[in-house]
């Protein structure tokens, strides 16, 4: 394997030295007479291209180790040192390509990187092939909404029993997401309630609509299974027409708080109902009866609370349960002002998770 030297004279000067060209040039060529031979090379060539690129390509210009990077990324038997040294980098057009489907990048790296990098590096990660369940446990638990969209959308993704609860509790508050993990063929029957469990009746129906056949009788047979989850919201409202508009402002990434507190503001209840419902994961029925059912405006502090709601728009759902026709004294807007900021987030967590278990049963 002393051609590659003989090759390019001076290569232990250029590696050595600090002229920039030379070593681009040079990390160029070699890469060059790696790819040219390396569906015929063994082990031991791979590793000697390996330990001579290792030195060269790191100290090259991004625009060179980008280059690289791209033309490495499908090799099977790409040199591992540098690949996963270049899938390390915080420049993504670097790291992008072998994040994307290089084979040589094994799980625990996948894991490291997923840990440390940012969301750009587990966007990239989720264009993967397959993904094995221990990269994903990573990647759902610090995505963003798009990452988790796309790791979810993966088929050749695995997800382990904690990685779904991961993605449903994500699912409560995002209705593509809860259409996405429902039509997964590896989806447990458990998982599969658990996930219907905390959806609205608009998202459910919808799943239903866009499953595949052979899926859609699991579906209906979670749906089953689940006390009261296919009846309409009882009482004297008509939710239906809110939740259609509450889920196409979910769908189109639009439904957030400034849509809330304007809902609360012009007095639309069943909109403002359908919007927390979506952004909570407890069905309408629930916080209906609870927020309209009582004097007091508690189930309005623990479920803004747990959606990480500001004090104005806890304010206006306030107003807006009192209804346009009713004033709210300075006093008991003050009170539930310093009850709010009082109120611990894992207090109000555990008493929604008590409504969804009891909405469930």
């Amino acid at each position: 394997m002393a051609f590659a030297t003989s090759l390019i004279p001076g290569l232990d000067e250029i590696v050595r030295g600090d002229d920039p060209n030379r070593r681009a040039d040079a990390a160029r060529r070699i890469a060059e007479l790696f790819l040219a031979g390396a569906a015929n090379f063994k082990a031991e060539h791979v590793e000697f291209f390996d330990g001579i690129l290792i030195g060269l390509v790191p100290r090259t210009e991004p625009i060179v180790r980008a280059d690289i990077a791209e033309r490495l990324s499908s090799v099977v038997n790409a040199p591992r040192n540098l690949i996963v040294q270049l899938a390390r980098e915080d420049e993504i057009v670097i790291a992008g390509p072998l994040l994307r489907r290089s084979p040589v990048i094994d799980e625990q790296v996948l894991i490291e990187i997923a840990s440390e990098k940012g969301q750009e590096h587990l966007l990239a990660m989720t264009e993967r092939p397959t993904l094995t369940s221990g990269v994903t446990d990573v990647m759902v638990r610090r995505g963003d909404r798009e990452v988790v969209r796309r790791t979810a959308g993966n088929a050749g993704a695995a997800f382990s029993s904690s990685g779904y609860s991961t993605l449903i509790k994500c699912a409560g508050q995002d209705g593509a997401l809860t259409l996405t993990i429902g039509q997964r063929e590896d989806l447990s029957d458990d998982h599969l309630k658990e996930l219907l469990a905390g959806s609205i009746d608009a998202v459910r129906r919808r799943l239903l609509d866009v499953a595949k056949p052979a899926r859609q009788s699991a579906i209906r047979q979670a749906m089953g299974d689940i006390s009261g989850l296919m009846l309409p919201v009882e009482g004297r409202r008509n939710f239906e027409p809110a939740q259609l508009a509450i889920l196409a402002l979910h769908t189109s990434g639009r439904l957030n708080e400034s849509a809330l507190i304007e809902f609360a503001k012009e007095h639309q209840y069943e909109e403002s109902i359908a919007a927390l419902s979506m952004m909570s994961g407890v069905k309408i029925a629930t916080l209906d009866r609870l927020i309209s059912g009582g004097d007091r405006y508690d189930p309005i502090l623990i479920v803004s609370k747990v959606i990480g709601l500001e004090w104005a728009t806890v304010r206006a759902l306030i107003l807006l349960r009192l209804g346009p026709n009713r004033m709210a004294s300075p006093a008991d807007i003050e009170g539930a002002r310093v009850n709010f900021a009082r109120l611990m987030p894992s207090t109000a967590e555990r008493v929604v998770n008590f409504w969804k278990a009891r909405q469930a049963a």
